[in-house]
């Protein structure tokens, strides 16, 4: 079964970074799917049909700059974004959930959104972080994939290697800058939860490459050989 990736996706510069990762993902074997939460609690039901509706072309035109095969779209509503995306990972039973960096980012680097760092302390699925300005760098590919932590836990290592073969890219668990970053959670993550420490936060946030944050024991597999 290829994985399933949900992208969060409001149409800003960041979530369109976050679109070309999931992109990329996509292209390894993943099932992409957009998601935008909503906030609107308006009891009047022309306005809340209204927003409904601004969301979902709000979608749509992110549908189309992903391109064939066209994503799937969810509109969720929750006063939460964090708690709206993290229901939809729940219910969809996704593997990753991605985003874009927090807007004041410098360009080439990841800053950690307040939905993003909510997920990664105890959330159900991997978390992809794409850096402020991928969506500029063209088509995204990995030649070559860092891991970082992992120890006692297989599945990082298991979901980078599935990304290399898929990707045909050099893997390294050495120092060294990399195309993409994968990382382990805290060896005390409860099994299936992501959760990172404060010097995997440091090492996210000096990365100039995407990153993936694998759910303690829980493997993604891509199983699609990208061919260029």
């Amino acid at each position: 079964m290829n994985p399933k990736v949900i992208v969060s996706y409001d149409d800003t510069a960041a979530d369109r970074d976050a679109l070309a990762l999931g992109r990329a993902l996509g292209v390894a074997g993943a099932d992409i799917a957009l998601a935008y939460v909503r906030h609107d609690a308006r009891s009047q039901r022309h306005r809340e049909e209204l927003h409904q509706h601004e969301a979902e072309d709000l979608l749509a035109r992110g549908a189309i700059q992903y391109g064939d095969p066209a994503p799937a779209c969810h509109v969720v509503t929750d006063a939460s974004t964090a708690d709206g995306l993290r229901a939809l990972v729940e219910q969809e039973l996704a593997d990753v959930i991605v985003f874009g960096s927090d807007y004041r980012t410098a360009l080439g680097h990841i800053g950690f959104g307040t939905s993003a760092r909510r997920l990664l302390d105890g959330g159900p699925a991997a978390v992809a972080l794409a850096p402020a300005g991928l969506r500029e760098r063209g088509v995204v590919s990995f030649g070559t994939i860092r891991v970082l932590g992992g120890e006692g836990d297989e599945a990082t290592r298991e979901t980078a290697r599935s990304l290399a073969a898929a990707f045909g890219a050099e893997l390294s668990t050495g120092p060294g800058t990399a195309d993409l970053l994968v990382v382990a959670s805290r060896p005390e993550a409860p099994a299936g939860r992501v959760m990172v420490s404060a010097a995997t936060e440091y090492a996210i946030e000096t990365a100039t490459s995407p990153v993936l944050v694998v759910a303690r024991g829980t493997r993604v597999d891509f199983g699609v050989r990208v061919t260029v």
